[in-house]
C-alpha cells in the first residue's frame, strides 16, 4: 500500500499507544461500569433504603438478607432481563430514527477529514425531542400520573438498563465488524480512527475502530451512528427518566418537591442546549478525534442517562425542602457554571467558523506549522479548558439539592398525602433519615466526583493529541496559556 494509498483510510499519525490502561484496563472498565449502574440501583432502593441497611452494619450481612433487602429479582438474575423490556425500548429508539428522517432539519458540514472531504450531517434532535415530549405531555394531562410511560418506566427500571447495555454492546460489536470493510480510495469518505487500530481486539472494540461509522437503512438512509447516538435516545432519556421520578414522587406524596424540580430544570437545560446547539458537536473530540466503539456506545446510552439521573430517582423517593434561601444557593452555583461553559464554546465556536466575526476579532491568537490557530485571549487565555471549569461548576447543582443525603425506609406504612390535581396517591411506607443519614451521598453525589475524574482525564487526552498535532507550537502555546481547567490551581 503506498503512502497516498494509506493516506485515504488512516489519520496522518496512527501511532497513539494504548490509553485506560491498556486492553487489561478497557476490558475491565466494560464489565465494571455496567456492574456499578446495577449496584446503584439496588444498593439504593424504595424497599428497604439508600444505601440498604445491610451495608451499614456489614458483620451482620448475608446473602439472604441483602437479596431481601435490594429487592433482588425472585427468578434470579434472569430477571435483569425482559423481552416485552426490550421491543419497547427498540421501539423508543425506532421512533428517534423515524423523527430523525421525516422532520426538517439543517444540513451542515462535519470538519476536514484526515483522508480529506467533508461528511455531511442532518440535525434536528431539538425538534425530535419537543415532539417526542410533547406526546409524553398530552398523554399525562390525559391520563395524570398513571399515564403508561411513566409506570411502564419506574416498574421496569432495571431491565431497561440491562436493554440498554445489550444494545451498545452489539452496536460496539456492529461498527467494529463493518470497520474492516473500510478500503482505500473509497468515495463515502470512511476512515479509521488515529488511536482505534492497534491491532488488539478487545482495546479496539473499545475505543472504537472506525471514526464515523454510517449505516445505509431501508426508509432511512444514511444514518450516522456516532452523532445519533450522541444525542439522541441517551440525553432525551436522561430527561425522561427524570420526570419519572416526578411523577412517581406525586403519586407516593401528592406534591413535587422543589428540589427534585431544581435538578430536572438544570438537567433539562443542559439537554435542551446540547440539542439546540447540536452542530456544536461537530468540533468536540467525540466526534473529531474518537472511534466509536464500546466506550461511547456505553457512555451515550447507558452512563449518561442512568447515572446522570441518579439525584433525581433519590428525591422521587426522599423529598427534600429547600426553601428560597437553598434555591438561591443552587441557582447561583448552576449560573455560573452555565455562563463560563455556554461563553467559552461559543467563543471557541465563532473563532473557528470566522476568525473575522466582530464578537470574537479583538481575540488575539496564534498560528501554529499546520496551520490551525490557537486562542490566546479571553476566556480560552485564561486556561485550555476553562469549558470544562463551567461542566463541573454546574455539576454541583445536580447534587446539592439532595442534601446530606441517606434514608430507611420503614416497612410500618405512614398515612397518604392528600389531593393533587390528578387525585390521590398511594399509601406509602414511612421513610426517615435515621442512620442512613450521609451515607447516601456515595450516590447523590458521586456525579461530581466522576465528572471531575472524567474531565481531568480528558483535558489529559486532548493535551496528548494535540501535542502529536502541533508538535513544538503546543509547548510555546502551553507557555502562554500554562493553565489546564482551573486557573491559578491546575
Amino acid at each position: 500500500m503506498s503512502k497516498s494509498e494509506r493516506k485515504s483510510v488512516l489519520p496522518a499519525e496512527p501511532t497513539h499507544g494504548y490509553e485506560f490502561g491498556g486492553p487489561i484496563g478497557v476490558l475491565a472498565t466494560s464489565l465494571g461500569l455496567p456492574l456499578v449502574c446495577y449496584l446503584a440501583t439496588f444498593l439504593c432502593n424504595d424497599v428497604s433504603g439508600c444505601p440498604v441497611p445491610s451495608t451499614l452494619h456489614p458483620r451482620s450481612l448475608t446473602l439472604g438478607k441483602l437479596k431481601e433487602e435490594t429487592g433482588w429479582p425472585e427468578v434470579g438474575i434472569i430477571g435483569l432481563y425482559s423481552t416485552r423490556v426490550t421491543v419497547y425500548v427498540l421501539g423508543y429508539y425506532l421512533s428517534s430514527l423515524v423523527l430523525q428522517t421525516v422532520l426538517p432539519g439543517t444540513e451542515i458540514e462535519g470538519v476536514e477529514l484526515a483522508s480529506g472531504g467533508k461528511l455531511k450531517y442532518k440535525f434536528n434532535a431539538f425538534s425530535s425531542a419537543l415532539v417526542i415530549l410533547g406526546g409524553a405531555a398530552i398523554g399525562t394531562v390525559l391520563q395524570g400520573p398513571d399515564f403508561p410511560l411513566w409506570t411502564f418506566i419506574w416498574a421496569n427500571y432495571v431491565q431497561i438498563i440491562t436493554t440498554n447495555i445489550f444494545i451498545a454492546f452489539s452496536l460496539a460489536c456492529f461498527v467494529y465488524y463493518r470497520s474492516f470493510a473500510v478500503k482505500t480510495g473509497n468515495p463515502e469518505k470512511r476512515e479509521l480512527a488515529a488511536g482505534g487500530h492497534s491491532g488488539n481486539l478487545v482495546y479496539d472494540w473499545f475505543i472504537g475502530r472506525e471514526l464515523n461509522p454510517r449505516v445505509d437503512l431501508p426508509l432511512f438512509g444514511s444514518i450516522d451512528v456516532k452523532t445519533f447516538c450522541e444525542l439522541r435516545p441517551g440525553m432525551l432519556g436522561w430527561i425522561l427518566l427524570d420526570l419519572t421520578y416526578i411523577v412517581h414522587q406525586y403519586k407516593l406524596y401528592g406534591f413535587v418537591s422543589d428540589s427534585i424540580i431544581l435538578i430536572t430544570a438544570f438537567q433539562a437545560l443542559y439537554v435542551f442546549d446540547a440539542l439546540y446547539m447540536e452542530p456544536a458537536m461537530l468540533t468536540t473530540m467525540d466526534i473529531t478525534t474518537d472511534g466509536f466503539g464500546f466506550m461511547l456506545a456505553f457512555g451515550d446510552l447507558v452512563w449518561l442517562p442512568f447515572t446522570y439521573s441518579w439525584q433525581a430517582r433519590y428525591l422521587a423517593v426522599y423529598p427534600v425542602d429547600l426553601g428560597l434561601l437553598g434555591i438561591a444557593g443552587v441557582l447561583a452555583v448552576q449560573g455560573l457554571g452555565y455562563y463560563i461553559f455556554r461563553s467559552s464554546n461559543n467563543e471557541k465556536n465563532r473563532f473557528r467558523n470566522n476568525p473575522k466575526d466582530p464578537k470574537i476579532a479583538h481575540l488575539k491568537y496564534m498560528d501554529t506549522k499546520s496551520g490551525g490557530k490557537l486562542l490566546i485571549s479571553g476566556w480560552w487565555g485564561t486556561a485550555r479548558h476553562i469549558n470544562y471549569l463551567g461542566d463541573w461548576i454546574g455539576s454541583w447543582s445536580y447534587c446539592l439539592p439532595t442534601g446530606i443525603a441517606g434514608y430507611m425506609v420503614s416497612k410500618r406504612a405512614a398515612n397518604p398525602a392528600d389531593g393533587g390535581i390528578f387525585g390521590g396517591t398511594p399509601s406509602r411506607p414511612e421513610i426517615y433519615q435515621g442512620e442512613a443519614r450521609g451515607w447516601g451521598m456515595a450516590i447523590t453525589y458521586f456525579y461530581v466526583l466522576y465528572f471531575a475524574i472524567l474531565l481531568i482525564h480528558r483535558e489529559m487526552r486532548d493535551d496528548k493529541k494535540c501535542k502529536r498535532k502541533y508538535g513544538k507550537d503546543w509547548e510555546e502555546y502551553k507557555k502562554k496559556v500554562p493553565w489546564r481547567i482551573l486557573p491559578g490551581v491546575y
